[in-house]
């Protein structure tokens, strides 16, 4: 396991990154192989390129997140933490490939018992974005978020400078708004979030969980919005 520590700044540093390109040569040699078989026979590379280097991620990241957001839940065990299964749910999918050709991590601001926002990354060969907010809250959340909207509009324009991901909405306003609010737009949104690019390079980089904390941070006055208002 590699050696990990905090630096001036509160976030994550590394000497070498869990994460490496062997991590994105396994994505991309799954979606070509996208069968149990297949996977079976490559299991342990999955666990030695891909669920253990992500577990120690969570490890290395999980202290600064804290100090981010004190709620957050940073579990660095492989089954039923942070990391996402690889396996598909295929039930109600047309699609019966059964794993998925990304892999994921979740750093939610609350325990499961109750909604909230969080921190995610996700990883796949060409594309790696870091990302908070809620996407599709229930309807009980996506009404609390509303009126949260509606009862601090100057606090909403603080959270959400920056801008939001371009995302599906309703196609009518939500009844009991005005037409004419200032963030009618915000009101119609299915999901509230903020996404940042980076590059399959940039992720295998020594810096990376201190990169990661650092765009954490500057989600900080969404993440406290969303989460107060969805308490």
């Amino acid at each position: 396991m590699q050696a990990f520590r905090t630096d001036e700044t509160g976030g994550s540093s590394m000497a070498g990154s869990p994460i490496t390109p062997e991590l994105f040569a396994f994505l991309k040699a799954l979606r070509r192989n996208n069968r149990r078989d297949w996977f079976e026979k490559n299991r342990q590379r999955y666990i030695d390129d891909v669920r253990d280097p992500l577990c120690r991620f969570v490890e290395a990241v999980g202290p600064a997140l804290r100090k981010l957001h004190p709620g957050v839940v940073a579990d660095s065990r492989p089954n039923g933490g942070s990391l996402f299964r690889i396996h598909r749910d295929t039930r109600f999918s047309k699609d019966k490939t059964p794993y998925k050709t990304h892999a994921a991590l979740r750093f939610p601001c609350a325990p499961k018992d109750r909604p909230s926002p969080g921190f995610y990354l996700r990883l796949e060969p060409g594309s790696v974005m870091v990302a908070t907010g809620i996407w599709h809250p229930e309807n009980d959340v996506l009404k609390k978020l509303r009126e949260a909207i509606d009862a601090d509009p100057r606090g909403w324009a603080r959270a959400r400078k920056g801008g939001l991901d371009e995302v599906p909405m309703f196609k009518r306003p939500p009844r009991g708004f005005d037409d004419s609010h200032p963030f009618l737009d915000d009101l119609k949104r299915k999901s509230f979030t903020r996404r940042v690019g980076f590059s399959e390079k940039q992720a295998c980089a020594k810096d990376f969980p201190a990169a990661f904390v650092k765009t954490c941070r500057s989600f900080g006055p969404l993440i406290a919005f969303l989460d107060e208002a969805v308490r």
